[in-house]
């Protein structure tokens, strides 16, 4: 059988304040694998960033293990653990985090061209994407010059690019309209289905899981507990 491309084994999150603390997490266990799309769907506080924040070493965990593309991140320094993150994680967040003073060309280019790729090549390649997206009028815009809808398009392509074994979304359509929104899954769903890569995503919308994801994970908190369990893995 397969290994995971991650696995997260006994993972818990306490969030501490003064005298005061939080567990949001409680011996979670999760696997996924090459070429699968997984989205973690649940209410707002059910845990689901939390999760995604600590499998991609983004926070670290009270306890519990993280393995990425076959590494064990659990006693990793953080200068460690930002390298495995610069080879192995792409991040697509609610906000697109586009750096305002380049363009969309070489904002989708620079994580490629970090990476390792040449200049020549990641620009080459990023321009190709750009266009197949009906975007090869803006390639030399800025993000303040481009919609929601084409700022998150190049924050995607920006991850796609790079070439991370991981993508992780959190809520990338969120701050979209409802006709927007609707257009990049749509615009998701076939880049994913003409080039797959393995995805963990994180949203509140079930639908969307659903229309997404090849497998889901439903979070909810446990009545009278500040406690967040998986509950259900549904095969799509």
């Amino acid at each position: 059988m397969n290994e995971p491309v991650l696995a997260v084994r006994g993972l818990r999150r306490v969030y501490v304040t003064g005298d005061a603390s939080l567990e949001v997490l409680r011996g979670v266990d999760l696997d996924v694998f090459q070429g699968e799309m997984v989205g973690l769907v649940g209410p707002s506080g059910s845990g689901k960033s939390s999760l995604l924040h600590a499998a991609g070493l983004l926070e670290h965990p009270t306890a519990g293990s993280i393995v990425i593309d076959g590494e064990d991140c659990g006693s990793l320094s953080d200068r460690a653990r930002t390298a495995i993150r610069l080879r192995a994680l792409g991040f697509v967040y609610q906000f697109h985090h586009l750096l305002p003073e380049l363009s969309a060309l070489d904002n989708v280019a620079l994580p490629a061209m970090i990476a390792g790729a040449g200049r020549r090549r990641a620009r080459e390649r990023g321009e190709q994407l750009l266009g197949a997206l009906g975007l090869s009028g803006r390639l030399h815009h800025q993000p303040a010059q481009l919609s929601g809808g084409m700022r998150q398009r190049v924050s995607f392509l920006r991850s796609l690019l790079a070439g991370k074994p991981v993508l992780a979304l959190d809520e990338p359509f969120a701050a979209l309209d409802a006709i927007t929104r609707t257009e990049m899954q749509g615009w998701l769903a076939h880049v994913l289905a003409s080039e797959p890569h393995t995805v963990v995503f994180v949203t509140h919308d079930v639908e969307e899981a659903v229309l997404l994801g090849d497998r889901v994970v439903v979070m909810s908190p446990r009545p009278g507990h500040a406690v967040v369990e998986i509950e259900v893995s549904l095969p799509r």
